[in-house]
């Protein structure tokens, strides 16, 4: 595996609409797709390094892809980013890795992007793992967080994103202990930021799907960091009350990202659904 800087390279999919995406393929077994979640400098890697690896070591193939305009992927400027297209590349690039059934998981944006595969895609989609997905809230509503508000100010700004405004956006907007805010996770950040531009998140819209959330019939397994400054709360009563079979944790002592505030607990329940249902 080549690296560049601190994030591993790994395969990269020529997709049926022209874009090329990025991702890592471990392990063998039943399939499990992890999706990234939006904001300056992200990529699948970066999000999941501390849980995917627990399940390739428990039998599974795992699929770390780079949503469009993120990470390695290719990032276009010439394009809007709706949710559907979203959707459409991870499919096409779970078309070329040759996966026709597997669970996802997705926090924040790729919980929606999760989300808005099962209701396009039924059969591939076996279980879904979501942590305070998106498309649960209108827009108005995400505007009155503050690490939403926090993290458009650094987008919008036009001033340089330093090293400091990455480390200060991480903690205090997407996590509730900064400990976890350590200076190789802004490194890996940077060296996104450095190749990323703002378009994909000034064009992106993610459609409230609250109202087809009962289409969805596969197993779902739901995570809430009871002290989350990006996504309303009324997120939690839209997934308890929409979903059909969902089982739902709150975490306290959590924000955002509970895969790495809570990496133990969070890859221990999730082998349990992915075993157990």
């Amino acid at each position: 595996m080549n690296m560049k800087g601190l994030l591993p390279e790994g395969s990269f999919a020529d997709c049926a609409n022209g874009y090329r995406m990025h991702y890592l393929d471990e392990g063998r077994g039943d399939v499990v797709v992890f999706l990234h979640g939006s904001g300056p400098g992200a990529s699948g890697y970066s999000n999941f390094k501390g849980n995917y690896p627990c399940l390739v070591a428990a039998g599974y193939r795992c699929i770390v892809p780079d949503h469009i305009g993120y990470g390695f992927s290719d990032k276009p400027t010439d394009v809007d980013h709706p949710l559907a297209f979203f959707v459409e590349c991870i499919k096409q690039t779970l078309d070329v890795a040759g996966v026709q059934c597997c669970t996802l998981v997705g926090n924040s944006l790729g919980g929606a992007v999760a989300l808005g595969l099962a209701l396009e895609y039924p059969d591939l989609v076996d279980k879904l793992i979501l942590m305070a997905p998106g498309g649960l809230s209108e827009l108005h509503e995400y505007q009155q967080m503050p690490g939403m508000q926090k993290v458009f100010s650094v987008f919008g700004s036009g001033m340089p994103v330093t090293p400091a405004v990455m480390k200060d956006l991480v903690a205090t907007g997407l996590m509730y202990d900064p400990i976890h805010a350590t200076d190789e996770l802004v490194a890996e950040r940077m060296q996104i930021m450095e190749i990323m531009n703002g378009h994909v998140m000034a064009t992106m819209q993610v459609p409230v799907l609250v109202d087809r959330l009962h289409e969805i019939t596969c197993p779902s397994l739901g995570f809430w960091g009871m002290n989350e400054k990006m996504m309303p709360e009324n997120g939690i009563l839209a997934l308890a009350s929409n979903m059909r079979k969902l089982r739902l944790i709150l975490v306290t002592e959590c924000g955002h990202w509970v895969m790495v505030e809570h990496a133990d607990m969070f890859n221990r329940a999730c082998l349990d659904f992915l075993r157990n249902g």
